[in-house]
Formats: C-alpha cells, structure tokens, sequence
C-alpha cells in the first residue's frame, strides 16, 4: 500500500452569523480561508469535511459565493474534498435536496451519499465510504440500516479504509449532555481503520471497533461553552504498513471569547449591575466577544428584570461585543416554607403567609423593619383579593409614612 495522508475537518458552520452579526459570519469564512491555506500548504491526497459544512440548510449568497471561492482554490491545488452532510446543512426535504448536491454537481466537492456505493478510492491505497446525516436517532437507527443495504460499505483489507460520518455516537466517553446521541456503536459497520466523525464539537480520539475514532471538533466558536476549546482540523498520514498518524493543527483566526462567569448569590440586582459592569470593563480587549455569565440565587425580594443589561451590553469600548447570560434564580425560599403555606388549612393562610414574608425581608432588613413589611404585606392579601383599591392604597401609604 502506498502511503498518503488527508485532511479531515468538521463542523465549520459557514454563514453562522452569531449573535446577528455580520462580522461573525465574516470570522467563519475567515476560519476556512485559513483551513484552506492550510491544508494547500500540506499537501494531503485528499479532504474530508465530516458534516456541517453549512450553518443553514440553504445559505445566503454570500456564503456560497466565498465557499466557492475556496473550493475553486482546492481543486486548482488538486486536492479533492469528500463530504457528507451534518445535521445542520442536511437536506431540508427531498425535493430540494441539500445544497452539497450542485456543489457537488460543479466538481467542487464529492458528496459521498449522492455516489453509487456512497464511495470514493484510489486502488492499491485507500476506500472512503460516506453516510448522510438523519438529525434524530429514530430516523437514524430506521434509515441508515436501509441506506447501508442499497449502498453496501466494502472495506477492503488489502486498502486503508475510511467511514465517514456525522453524528454522536452513543459512547459514554463521547456524548455530551446537551447533545442527543443519534446512533448506538452497533450500526457502525466493522473494518474500518479511521472513522472520520462530525457534530461533537470538542475533539475527541479513541479506539472504535477496528480502527480509529475521531471528533476533528468545531473549528469556531458556536457554543460560548466551546471557548476553552483548541480550534483546528486533523492531517492524518498513514504509512506503507497502514499505521496511522493523526496531528492536529490549531488555527489562529478563530475569534476570542471572554467568558467571565460569577456567582451573585445573596445580591441586590442594582449591586450585580455594578459589578458586571467593572468585570467588563477590566476585561474589554479589541475585537473580543466577552460573555458575563451571572449565576446563583436572588434575594427573594430582588428580580432579573431589575438588572440593567443595556448598561453591561455597553461597558466595553474595544470589544465586538459584550453578550451577558442571566442564570440567576429568583428565590430563596425553602420549597418546604412554599409547600407548608399551600398545604395548610384556611386559617392558618395569615400565619404562615407571614413566616414566608418574614423570611424573605429578614436578609434585607431589622427584625423590626421585617415584621412591619411582612404584616403589611399579609394585610394586602384580602383587600387585593377582592380588588378593594382605596383599602390598597391607605395601607400602602401608612407604611410609607
């Protein structure tokens, strides 16, 4: 067997345009440029894009246009690029089919599944064989039994063999929690040596079967979460003897991300403004997105809407953009206090209501000042009910007096 080598990338979701910025759809491109410029450089046999190609199904003019552009500057180099389709650029329906399809049709790409056997090889030297993506496990453990019986996969010993996919196997070591896994290890065909995989965005490389699994990872930023992650694509060479070589190669132009995560808990949403705000600012660097996570639990009697995010949105002076995320929750009351107010019987509505108000105004306030608001409030109770409006205002105004 002769040895080569290829490039395997996933997960690049051009015309992304996060946050509804231009200039983030504008660093996806960037990302592939680079990727381009890359694997030019290297000078592999070959290219796998493992699924997701494309953010949206059907991508703005834009997007094609400058993927063209890059595609055109592959195949100049003669190096051809085999893809699948991920569960973001997969066909929206038959009928139209997905836009890998007149890529494919321009010679651009090879679409792997448009292909008789679903297959691209070179004798003597490698066998890829490509599945389309079906988005849920249902359709994935119904279809791709029958999609692999019309297109029957034939690794051959004698060759270097290549399964290309993109979905989350049901691997403990590989599902992430926020992400379904589509398709149980027992559907992968055996014989394989490299299993070239896409839609888990952290890198990942392990032993599958046969051969070698591998996540390449995303290749920018989707998910704030993803930040911490090394962004870049896999050149795999493989020798004479079919041992394989995967380095990866990071890339420079992903975006940065600030992510400046604090926990809140026990403060008034006036003093989380505040300290928002300065975490911002002393974190404000040119061209950075910058996510302020704020966590934790409120004073019961302070709420999220009372957080001024226009004010932290525009703390930063040199950052693309500051993108807050409110995990706070709104109380600290036990559940059991909650449980016992509802659960009780009717007359003892006012005591409890009561305890529960006492509770909440006690970590604000005297003992004394506590009690007065918590009477006050259990006053309102009944004259609300009824919607007694002079008897609302007459207690309201004796409190403020």
């Amino acid at each position: 067997m002769r040895a080569f080598s290829f490039v395997h990338t996933a997960d690049l979701h051009l015309g992304n345009s996060q946050y509804g910025l231009e200039a983030r759809r504008e660093d996806f491109d960037r990302v592939f440029g680079e990727i381009v410029e890359k694997t030019i450089e290297l000078k592999p046999d070959f290219m796998i894009i493992a699924g997701d190609l494309f953010h949206q199904a059907r991508p703005s003019n834009v997007t094609l246009e400058n993927a063209i552009k890059n595609f055109s500057r592959l195949r100049e180099a003669k190096i051809p690029v085999l893809t699948v389709d991920g569960s973001h650029d997969s066909a929206p329906n038959a009928i139209t089919g997905t836009i890998l399809n007149p890529l494919d049709s321009a010679g651009l790409i090879y679409h792997l599944p448009r292909h008789g056997g679903a297959c691209w090889q070179k004798p003597d030297c490698y066998y890829v064989y490509g599945v389309p993506n079906y988005r849920t496990r249902r359709k994935t453990e119904e279809l791709l039994p029958v999609f692999m019986e019309q297109n029957k996969p034939t690794p051959d010993p004698a060759l270097f063999n290549i399964f290309v996919f993109h979905m989350a196997l049901d691997l403990p070591s590989v599902k992430p929690p926020y992400m379904e896994a589509e398709a149980p290890p027992e559907l992968i065909p055996e014989g394989f040596n490299y299993y070239a995989a896409g839609h888990v965005h952290e890198r990942y490389a392990d032993k599958l079967k046969t051969g070698l699994l591998i996540y390449s990872g995303c290749t920018e930023t989707v998910n704030y979460a993803e930040t911490k992650i090394k962004k870049g694509f896999y050149h795999v060479k493989v020798d004479e003897k079919g041992t394989v070589s995967p380095d990866f190669i990071e890339l420079k132009s992903p975006r940065k991300f600030i992510v400046l995560e604090q926990d809140f808990s026990g403060v008034t949403s006036s003093k989380i403004t505040e300290r928002a705000v300065q975490l911002v600012k002393d974190a404000d660097e040119d061209g950075a997105i910058i996510i302020p996570v704020m966590k934790g639990t409120l004073p019961a009697e302070a709420s999220r809407a009372e957080i001024d995010l226009a004010r932290i949105r525009n703390a930063a002076e040199k950052a693309l953009l500051v993108h807050p995320i409110v995990s706070l929750r709104e109380s600290e009351v036990s559940e059991e206090i909650v449980r016992s107010i509802f659960e009780s019987e009717l007359k003892d509505l006012k005591t409890k209501a009561f305890e529960y108000f006492l509770q909440i105004f006690s970590d604000r306030y005297s003992r004394d000042e506590a009690e007065k608001i918590a009477r006050t409030a259990v006053s309102l109770i009944e004259p609300l009910t009824k919607k007694q409006e002079d008897k609302v205002k007459q207690t309201l105004e004796e409190l403020l007096k």
